[in-house]
């Protein structure tokens, strides 16, 4: 199994989406914008995946300029070639075509040395979910803390 390195990850997807599925894909970027992705330098908090001509595309990424580059740096907010297999593409387009669902990318990761996203299938949450999902989380907090006194006395 080849080791994976995380470069980004989008937390706030888990909170904003139900994560149905995921899908790791091949992404197609200029090297100043790997140089600058081994810097960790990729926010994406409102990125999402689209289908364009057949093709899917990553918007709303922003990978920084690297620092070392000369005037032959990357646009920074250019969108970006999703690469996955043709039945992927095909059965992730007519999910998304449902109503409600969404492509999001929930990280970049060195896999090889290549850098691949790993995009969720997701649907968004209402506000009641929000809701639940933190008071989740809160019992599992308490849980924790309670654990942790009882070992410790």
């Amino acid at each position: 199994m080849a080791d994976i390195k995380i470069i980004a990850q989008n937390r706030r997807a888990y909170f904003d989406y139900t994560v149905e599925e995921t899908l790791e894909c091949g992404i197609v970027l200029v090297g100043s914008e790997v140089k600058s992705l081994r810097q960790g330098k990729a926010s994406f908090p409102d990125g999402y995946a689209a289908f364009e001509k057949g093709e899917l595309w990553l918007r709303n990424v922003h990978i920084n300029e690297y620092a070392y580059s000369s005037i032959f740096n990357h646009d920074p907010d250019r969108p970006k070639k999703l690469l996955a297999h043709a039945q992927e593409l095909k059965r992730l387009r007519r999910r998304v075509e449902e109503k409600g669902y969404t492509l999001i990318p929930l990280n970049f990761h060195f896999r090889s040395g290549r850098v691949k996203v790993e995009l969720g299938l997701c649907k968004g949450k209402k506000h009641a979910d929000k809701r639940e999902s933190i008071k989740e989380r809160d019992v599992k907090r308490e849980m924790a803390r309670v654990i942790r006194e009882r070992q410790n006395h």
